[in-house]
């Protein structure tokens, strides 16, 4: 029995010696590497290969100052058409959402027999279409100003 209570009682100092070395060994690196606030040496060359293929495509204007509306800088009128591309083209552009392609006649013919309704709709929206299709920064008029170049381009 006495070989039995030998080998337990050294592997418990193995043990314990063990656990004192990890304890003494993570003490020490702390205190090796206590140089936090030092930035790693980085090749400028990869630093800016880095940065360029990161880089965002586009930005988005969120100034709602100047969202949706187009006035030219001469006269500083409402210039439908440049509304219409800036705001309306995504959907009406393209026929996203089954919004009626501008140009379309068939399309707008049933639109355009709804008479004022057209406009209450365009201005506080229906179906898929936001109010003011999405551009809240426009006025009524302006809106309304919109859906009379797209009914002119669509007859």
């Amino acid at each position: 029995m006495s070989t039995d209570s030998d080998f337990y009682r050294t592997l418990t100092l193995v043990i314990v010696g063990l656990g004192v070395f990890f304890v003494i060994i993570i003490i020490a690196a702390n205190m090796v590497s206590s140089d936090d606030d030092v930035e790693p040496k980085v090749d400028q060359r990869v630093k800016a290969r880095i940065d360029e293929s990161i880089k965002p495509v586009g930005t988005v204007n969120i100034d709602a100052s100047t969202a949706g509306a187009a006035a030219p800088a001469t006269g500083g009128s409402f210039d439908a058409a440049a509304a219409y591309q800036n705001n309306c083209f995504a959907c009406h552009g393209t026929g996203a959402l089954d919004a009626p392609k501008l140009g379309d006649k068939a399309a707008w013919k049933a639109r355009i027999a709804q008479g004022d309704a057209i406009y209450t709709n365009a201005v506080k929206g229906k179906g898929s279409m936001p109010p003011k299709g999405g551009a809240a920064s426009l006025s009524d008029d302006q809106v309304n100003l919109i859906v009379d170049h797209m009914i002119s381009e669509s007859k």
